[in-house]
């Protein structure tokens, strides 16, 4: 019997790069500072770690805007750098895995130069298109950008060409040979200096309906008014292709290199499309992601994912937050929602009410319990295992997304779940993140943010580090935990979710407002706040051994 893939049911760290450590004292993390929290991650108790996009950029989006995928931004470091925190994570037991950011470029690469010059043949590696109206003076369609306004800008001849994102991110044209070659070389470029896999930006974007027609709902930016792959830029079938070239690209080398995929589908059934065997690995569940605190919603959408993803034979991977939704004890912090109003283009409305921290937090540990109890792979985004809410009062003329700019000042944007993180409140003005004497960080730290200090939380049993650290050491050595089935098991009280894994094990979350019995069990093995005079109190979880 071969070895169950190390991703399966992997715990993987994402590292916002930019905000993670900064080891040179100029306000922005970079690899240095990952190389200094090794052993921190290591004693996390995770598996591997993905960071967003290191590359070469100007930063127009935060380094999601690639100027050249062979070269490491200098605010980050170089090449050589990044080879040398391989080497040292796999030391710690680490595996590494970069974005890949494949449905555009920056408008700094050397192809986009090349088409605004109209060399011959450049543009066609994009989506220009002549304008409409009087004098070609109109977009070509009615297709807006996720960050706000159009989805098309004009350049000086004329032409106009695609961003669905940000003006400095045209999209690429993937029925042009060169950029699938281009791709496909750059894999193997950091296949060759080791790293172990690649997060997939915008997985479900890469192909365009070639007629470009207009969208019925200009607004329909994840395809939910339409057909399954009928939407003309999201989860066309086309994009199947591009995976399984890229799968044969990673199964050529050793020790199961592994893709997990951002892919925004409009039916969880499509999403089981994209790690069929031969495409792609994992992908991850936006439905769980997104779905209120609440049994009925989280049960349907555990069910709906793993039954699924069984059917193709991959497993799931749970996800609460990452750098692009607001901070998951934000989000539980405030009245439940369904989950088809909850924003999925990454681009968090402003709010209205401040959340109620302490029952987001109370929540969030619970949903932590719950997740590691699932099967599958899960992620971290860092700091929330320090309980990081999201920072929702950023001064505006700090504000750095795009978002916020090309919404005229009505989306905030994404920059509260990006803020740099407090390590330490003992060292200097930005609570660890960067040395003494160092420039401000990229993003300012909210008056109080050294409260949410690793540093302070370290050997505190209550705190919600040392929760996540019990809860992965936990996981990684329960037999019944990781990869794997559950099987749902009738729960006492009103608004409780009780799932076994396998015999020997359950896990119990109380969603209701008040304490409830726990069931017949042999020993308490973990909670995630103290019980309640041997009850389960309310927004909380807990595991059990059973008979």
């Amino acid at each position: 019997m071969p070895d169950t893939p190390w991703w399966r049911d992997a715990v993987i760290y994402q590292v916002y790069i930019r905000s993670f450590a900064d080891a040179d004292g100029d306000g922005i993390g970079d690899i240095a500072g990952i190389r200094e929290k090794l052993p921190y991650l290591a004693d996390l108790g995770v598996d591997a770690l993905w960071i967003n996009p290191w590359y070469a950029s100007p930063q127009a989006d935060a380094g999601y805007d690639v100027a050249d995928y062979r070269t490491i931004d200098p605010a980050y470091g170089s090449v050589a750098d990044a080879e040398k925190l391989i080497v040292d994570a796999h030391e710690h037991g680490l595996r590494l895995i970069p974005d890949i950011v494949p449905n555009h470029t920056s408008d700094q690469h050397v192809w986009f130069r090349a088409a605004l010059a109209d060399e011959p043949g450049a543009r066609d590696r994009y989506v220009f298109r002549p304008g409409s109206g009087p004098d070609g003076a109109e977009p070509p369609n009615n297709w807006r950008s996720h960050f706000g306004g159009s989805a098309w800008t004009r350049v000086a001849d004329g032409a106009w060409y695609l961003h669905l994102f940000d003006p400095g991110q045209p999209d690429l044209n993937w029925a042009h040979p060169d950029v699938a070659a281009e791709f496909e070389a750059v894999l193997r470029f950091w296949f060759d200096r080791g790293v172990d896999g690649f997060r997939i930006d915008v997985a479900h974007g890469l192909v365009k309906d070639a007629a470009l027609p207009d969208l019925g709902d200009a607004d329909d930016l994840l395809g939910r008014s339409y057909s399954p792959g009928g939407h003309p830029f999201v989860d066309r079938d086309g994009v199947l292709e591009i995976y399984e070239s890229w799968r044969r690209v990673a199964d050529a080398y050793p020790g199961d290199r592994m893709f997990v995929a951002e892919a925004w589908t409009p039916a969880p059934e499509r999403l089981a499309r994209y790690v069929a065997p031969g495409r792609l690995h994992t992908a991850f569940n936006f439905d769980y992601l997104v779905a209120p605190w609440d049994p009925t919603a989280l049960r349907e959408a555990i069910d709906v994912t793993t039954g699924h993803l069984r059917e193709v034979g991959a497993s799931a991977t749970w996800v609460l937050s990452n750098h692009d939704v607001v901070r998951h004890p934000s989000r539980y912090g405030r009245p439940a929602r369904e989950p088809e109003s909850v924003p999925t283009s990454a681009v968090p409305p402003v709010s209205g009410d401040a959340p109620d921290l302490a029952l987001g937090t109370r929540r969030a540990r619970a949903a932590r319990v719950l997740e590691a109890a699932l099967p599958g792979g899960m992620y971290v985004y860092q700091g929330e295992e320090l309980g990081l809410p999201e920072v929702e009062d950023i001064p505006d003329e700090k504000r750095q997304d795009p978002t916020w700019e090309r919404s005229g000042h009505t989306v905030r944007g994404r920059d509260g779940a990006r803020v740099p993180l407090p390590w330490s409140d003992e060292e200097g003005a930005s609570a660890g993140f960067s040395p003494d004497g160092a420039a401000e960080p990229w993003l300012p730290q909210p008056d109080g943010w050294a409260r949410y200090a690793a540093s302070r939380q370290q050997g505190d049993p209550d705190s919600m580090l040392e929760l996540y650290r019990t809860v992965l050491a936990r996981r990684r050595a329960h037999p019944a935990l990781g990869d794997g089935d559950l099987t749902w098991v009738s729960a006492p009280g009103d608004a409780v979710l009780h799932l076994r894994r396998a015999p020997g094990f359950a896990c119990v979350v109380n969603l209701s407002d008040a304490p409830v019995d726990l069931p017949a069990h042999d020993e308490v093995l973990l909670t995630s706040v103290p019980l309640e005079n041997g009850r389960l109190g309310s927004d909380a979880a807990v595991w059990l051994a059973v008979s």
